[in-house]
This record gives structure tokens, sequence and C-alpha cells, in this order.
């Protein structure tokens, strides 16, 4: 993210679009990747060659990787700096913000409910919160709950009433703030349209029916059982607890480039669509659970799964999207599911592969370049496909 664009989400190539073609990359030392691992998991070169290049060619400032294979263990790598002005070096087992992967412990905490009856898929909106959606327009009446985890509620998104990321760095936002700001935007021209306004709305649903608050709803049914421990609800607090890195966006100023530190901020803006602050290994583990048929029955795993055409520019090529879970051809056959994450300072992407391999990356910095973007993919193609 850059001050010029100021959607959160997954708009990565969007983003690197709007930075200086011509900005030098350096700043950040080649250093090679460290790695610890289980004995027997192999040393993962192709995984650590391409992490090597996210620093060493791309020059971002950080990238981590964490691998759980369910044959050889845990693996992890990670690479640059996690803080650019005392050398401290990038670690895999740090916390960091996880933008709209989010979105999918939202999505879960949604489909657990429906599966007690609670909430109906395809219940329009209105039943749950009459009068929110009823202006410009927008009718909560013919839009339904499926619709909102899938980005084909029509809705636009939000975050894009403001003009640059220092309009809401430091503010304190309520969700129906946040409603009434998307309900004055045109409605998209497209059938799918990724939108964090979704999610609010989700959150609400999850309020309503529960009589909790969301965060504390997903933290009972999510966090806690699952024991993740770097995993929490930052509310107005800016600032990141225990280990983290900084997070970086790097900007061209006269041919010199910069890098402003981001790591404060309010997320309030995100809600339960990007709020949450977590680690490789908690999203690793989340991921885990969720596809391995811990936290949903299998009916309704499967209609996670079931996906629609999406917008590649705000995504990836080759990726649909399903109710929070996003679907892409894996390289070494099958599909891998996970989402990706995408804030001021901080990038994460992370998803299961059909053989039980699971992936996390995250990154300090957001990339400026499209090639920067395609090999931080080519890492989890990589990492979940690399053989012994």
């Amino acid at each position: 993210m850059t001050e010029n664009d100021a959607k959160w989400g997954l708009g990565v190539r969007r983003t690197v679009a709007l930075v200086a073609a011509g900005a030098a990359i350096g700043g950040t030392a080649a250093v090679p990747a460290r790695a610890t691992g289980t004995q027997g998991c192999g040393d993962r070169a192709a995984t650590r060659q391409v992490l090597d290049r996210i620093t060493g060619v791309h020059g971002l400032t950080g990238a981590a990787v964490r691998v759980d294979d369910p044959r050889c263990g845990t693996w992890t790598a990670a690479t640059g700096l996690a803080d650019r002005r005392t050398g401290r070096p990038m670690g895999a087992g740090l916390r960091g913000r996880i933008g709209s992967i989010t979105k999918t412990f939202t999505a879960t905490t949604v489909l657990a409910l429906a599966g007690e009856g609670r909430i109906s898929l395809d219940a329009p909106v209105s039943r749950y919160l009459p009068g929110l959606i009823g202006r410009n327009g927008y009718d909560g009446r013919k839009i339904t709950v499926r619709s909102l985890l899938r980005h084909t509620s029509g809705l636009p998104d939000h975050m894009d009433t403001f003009e640059s990321t220092e309009e809401f760095r430091f503010r304190h936002f309520e969700p129906e703030e946040l409603v009434e700001r998307a309900l004055s935007l045109p409605a998209p021209q497209s059938d799918w349209e990724y939108s964090t306004t979704n999610y609010v709305v989700a959150g609400l649903i999850i309020e309503k029916v529960t009589g909790h608050r969301a965060e504390d709803e997903i933290r009972r049914r999510i966090i806690a059982p699952l024991r993740l421990r770097d995993t929490y609800w930052p509310g107005d607090e800016v600032r990141i607890r225990g280990p983290h890195p900084r997070g970086y966006v790097r900007r061209e100023d006269g041919g010199t480039v910069q890098w402003a530190d981001y790591t404060e901020m309010n997320t309030t803006v995100a809600w339960t669509g990007g709020a949450l602050i977590s680690s490789p290994r908690d999203v690793s583990m989340f991921l885990g659970a969720l596809l391995g048929g811990r936290l949903l029955p299998p009916r309704l795993l499967a209609e996670m799964k079931q996906t629609v055409a999406l917008d590649p520019d705000r995504v990836w090529d080759g990726a649909r999207y399903g109710l929070g879970l996003i679907g892409t051809p894996l390289r070494c056959g099958g599909t891998w599911w996970g989402h990706a994450g995408d804030i001021d300072g901080f990038t994460a992407i992370a998803g299961v592969a059909p053989s039980g391999r699971r992936v996390s990356v995250a990154f300090n910095e957001n990339p400026s370049t499209k090639e920067a973007f395609d090999d931080e993919l080519n890492l989890v193609q990589t990492a979940l496909c690399d053989t012994r």
C-alpha cells in the first residue's frame, strides 16, 4: 500500500502500478535465508532460492516462510531485516498484521453459525440487520449472506472513500460508519467486487445473532480452542504486542528510494475484514484446522470451496473465490486453498495443498513491482511443491 492507494486487501497488482517503476532496488543486504527445521524435512533448496530472491533481487526488507508437512514436520526460514534502523534480522516466529486473512476467520465463524441453524447463507442481510443497507440504490433485502462472503453482493468497498492512508491511520471507526461510507459510493460495474465492507457487514451479523462482540465470538470459536497464542484483535491499539518486525512502504523521492515506517496503525478501519494480528505459525495452524475439517462439518467446508470467477487484477491469475477462501491451481497438481492480506507495511499469504502440506509466508514490506509480487506467489507454490 502507498499513500496513493488506500485500498486494503488483495489489490497488490493494482498497488505496484502506482509505485514508480524506475525506483532503485536496494538497501537490504542479500543475506542467504536462515533456516531451521525438523530432521528429515531436507534443505528445501528450491524454496530457499525463491526466498533469497525476495530480498536479494527484489530488495524487499524482510521475508519469512513456514512449512508444515504431515510427513516430515516443520521447516522455517527467513531472510533480510525485521528492522531497517537496528539491523535486526527477520524471523519466521514474529507477529505481524495479516490483513485480509482475517476474512477467512470471519467467514469460518459465519459458516459455523450457519451449521447451528442460527444463520441462513441464502437469507437477505435485512433479516439480521434491518435498515442497515437501504439507500443510494442499495437494498439489504436483495443481498444475501452468501454473497457477502463471496464478494458478489454488489456493495462497494468503503476503503475507496479514503484518498490516503493518513486519513484513517490513527482514527477509530465504528462498523456502521464504515458501511455508511461504502453506501455513499456508486455501485460496482462488475459482478465480483472485492470489498472489505462485505466482511464488516458479516461481522455485524455475527454480533446480531450471538449477542456477543464479533471479536469475542471469533476468539471463542477459533483463536482460543486452537491456542493461537500470537493471534489477537488490536482494537484501538496502534502498536503490535510482542516480538514483531517493523512494517515498511517503499517510496521514491527525487530518484532516491526511502522506506516509510507504517508499523503503528489503528486497524478498526478494516475490523472483521482485516484487523487481526498473527504469526506464520498461527495462520498455518488455523488453515490446517479449517481445511482438515476440525472447524466446520464437511458439508459447510464443501460450500466454502464453491467458487466464482474473480478479478485477477485484485487477486492473482488462476484464482477463484469461495466463501472467504481462495482456490488456486497448484503447479504440482490439484488446488491450494488459502487467502492473502496486504496492508501498509505487511503482506501475508498462506495456503494448504492437497497433500496436507501448509505454507505461511510473511513480508514486512509491500511488493513494489509485479515481478516481486509474482515471486511472493512463487514462494507459496514452491514451498507447497518442493520435494525433499
